[in-house]
């Protein structure tokens, strides 16, 4: 090699290994490169998995998760459906819709005139009452706007796209018998909490239980979707009452019409089942309509029938005649001398309207003779006469289970005075509520078995007990229906197809001073058909404001015309009689 080619090469050597540094320098520079952004990905990837996956720390996935989903998910209730209410044969009572109602928030509701407006009116409501609303809950998250929409006025008022403006479903409760069986269903609040009658006795079997789910929302407060159900809403359960309707109906109707005729205060109608005791009607006057209680009384809402007490009077008689029946002085054919047409106990006279001479103690019944009772119950002892009463439930609930039932007073004296002891026989200086009435004279018609009340319906067989011998109890009950065939005291209260037995009672009412003169309660309670009752009612008309006040010629006419249509209603057959039987089979041959 020439010198020259030998410095040449070494002249290109340091170029070479200059050149292969370089080489070398870049690929690490790449190599760096990638390193660095693989060390920022992993640790790009580490702070993600630290976020999202890693639990454990104040800032991980949890405290995250649950900040974003107190942002954005919620929990709604989820109304419960309110149990069914309907009479024995299944009409309906007290239903359940569901309906809208209309809330907001007032934070976000914007104050826009135009929009504020035209809300006020799709709800019904005056622009100035919207916007004091809306400022006394400006400090809060929620008000309502309005209750109880139906559907189509609630998606009017929606489709307004008021900010802040949303709905809710709730159920509204519905009376189908509005004032007919107003006192014994009663009415629930706009909670839907029960307030009145069997609404509130039974309300925790009603109500039933809300349920709850999880909803995403936007930050508007709009529902974008379901996000899961956390409890399922439990429906109230069904109630089957005694009641039927029909006979509600019935009762109802023929209440009021003989308070408009008689001009009374008020008045009430008790019907009951014979074999079950079973409660078939109940009406009070006056009334009320649960539908609309814009104008609904405090005086209104009794249940008269199982809240009111009064002196039952005259229909107590019968009960005094069973109790001399027991103790075996007395028989249906022991003669009474009523001349001459008083008696005096010591502090007071007792009258008749007339003189009854000798008279048994069935005529006694029939003519609803003062003299005749006194002097039969001075013969026995007070207690005799109140254990009677007890064991056919006067002082006692009936057992149906109504608020606000009252007990009535049975007096228990260490020592009573001999006029305290002759008004007792004849239902003074006691009370008691037209169903211990029904319940007293249900015992008679049933020879003598008591059974406690029932407003349900019975599925199955009803305890009773034997409180009275059942010979004395048909003898008084064949007494009974001698008042009302002529010569008796309520010859009104007679169906022509049906013999009927019960008594009459006019009673004094109390009045600031000793009883009032002028102040009366009608009563009459009794059963048919007479021989083998399938059906008791009583009827109380209260203060009748016309001249006619007693209970034959007020209270009787109304028992005649309940009980008939009862019978007919409920197909009892009529009962033939001797003439009516040679015509039909005259008409066969």
């Amino acid at each position: 090699m020439s010198k020259k080619a030998t410095a040449k090469t070494r002249a290109q050597a340091p170029k070479a290994g200059k050149g292969l540094a370089n080489a070398l320098l870049e690929r690490w520079r790449f190599y760096f490169t990638v390193l660095v952004i693989a060390l920022l990905l992993a640790a790009l990837l580490w702070h993600l998995a630290f976020l999202q996956v890693v639990p454990g720390n104040e800032r991980g996935y949890e405290f995250l998760q649950g900040q974003g989903n107190a942002r954005t998910i919620r929990h709604e209730t989820i109304n419960a459906y309110r149990g069914l209410i309907t009479d024995r044969h299944g009409e309906p009572l007290a239903v359940s819709s569901p309906v809208r109602s209309i809330w907001a928030n007032p934070k976000l509701l914007k104050s826009d005139k135009t929009q504020l407006r035209a809300l006020a009116k799709s709800l019904g409501l005056k622009q100035s009452e919207l916007a004091a609303k809306i400022e006394r809950f400006k400090n809060k998250e929620f008000m309502y706007l309005k209750r109880h929409l139906p559907p189509h006025k609630a998606q009017a008022a929606l489709a307004l796209g008021v900010e802040g403006v949303y709905s809710t479903t709730e159920y509204q409760r519905f009376y189908p018998a509005a004032e007919v069986a107003s006192h014994l269903i009663g009415f629930i609040d706009i909670d839907g909490k029960g307030q009145e009658g069997l609404e509130l006795a039974y309300d925790h079997w009603l109500r039933g239980e809300a349920g709850e789910k999880r909803v995403i929302k936007d930050l508007k407060g709009r529902v974008i979707k379901d996000a899961g159900l956390i409890r399922a809403a439990q429906s109230g359960k069904d109630i089957r009452l005694s009641i039927d309707l029909r006979l509600q109906y019935m009762a109802h109707r023929e209440l009021k019409t003989a308070l408009k005729a008689y001009k009374a205060k008020s008045g009430s109608v008790v019907i009951l089942d014979v074999d079950s005791a079973e409660v078939l009607a109940m009406v009070n006057q006056p009334s009320y309509n649960p539908n609309n209680r814009s104008k609904m009384k405090a005086s209104q809402l009794r249940n008269r029938a199982l809240t009111d007490q009064y002196e039952p009077g005259s229909t107590m008689k019968p009960l005094t005649i069973l109790a001399a029946l027991e103790t075996g002085k007395f028989s249906s054919d022991t003669i009474i001398d009523t001349n001459p047409g008083y008696v005096r106990v010591p502090g007071k006279t007792f009258v008749d309207p007339v003189n009854y001479g000798e008279i048994d103690l069935g005529k006694i019944v029939t003519k609803s003779s003062q003299v005749g009772i006194v002097k039969v119950a001075m013969e026995m002892e007070p207690e005799t006469i109140r254990d009677m009463y007890q064991r056919f439930g006067l002082g006692a609930v009936t057992g149906t289970g109504f608020p606000g039932e009252r007990t009535g007073s049975l007096p228990n004296r260490r020592k009573w005075h001999a006029t305290e002891h002759a008004n007792f026989s004849f239902g003074y200086g006691m009370s008691l509520t037209a169903a211990q009435l029904a319940q007293a004279y249900n015992v008679i018609a049933s020879d003598g078995l008591f059974r406690p009340l029932s407003i349900l319906h019975q599925q199955e067989g009803v305890e009773s007990k034997q409180v009275a011998a059942k010979e004395l109890v048909r003898k008084v009950r064949k007494m009974l229906k001698t008042v009302p065939e002529k010569g008796g005291t309520g010859t009104l209260a007679q169906i022509a197809d049906y013999p009927v037995a019960g008594k009459t009672g006019t009673v004094h009412k109390l009045g600031k001073a000793g009883y009032a003169e002028n102040r009366y309660m009608s009563l009459f309670a009794g059963m048919a058909p007479a021989d083998d009752p399938k059906i008791v009612a009583v009827v109380m008309i209260n203060e009748p404001g016309t001249q006619a006040y007693s209970g034959g010629k007020v209270a009787a006419p109304v028992f005649s015309q309940v009980a008939e249509s009862a019978l007919r209603l409920l197909r009892v057959p009529p009962k033939v009689s001797s003439d009516q039987q040679v015509v039909a089979i005259g008409g066969a041959q």
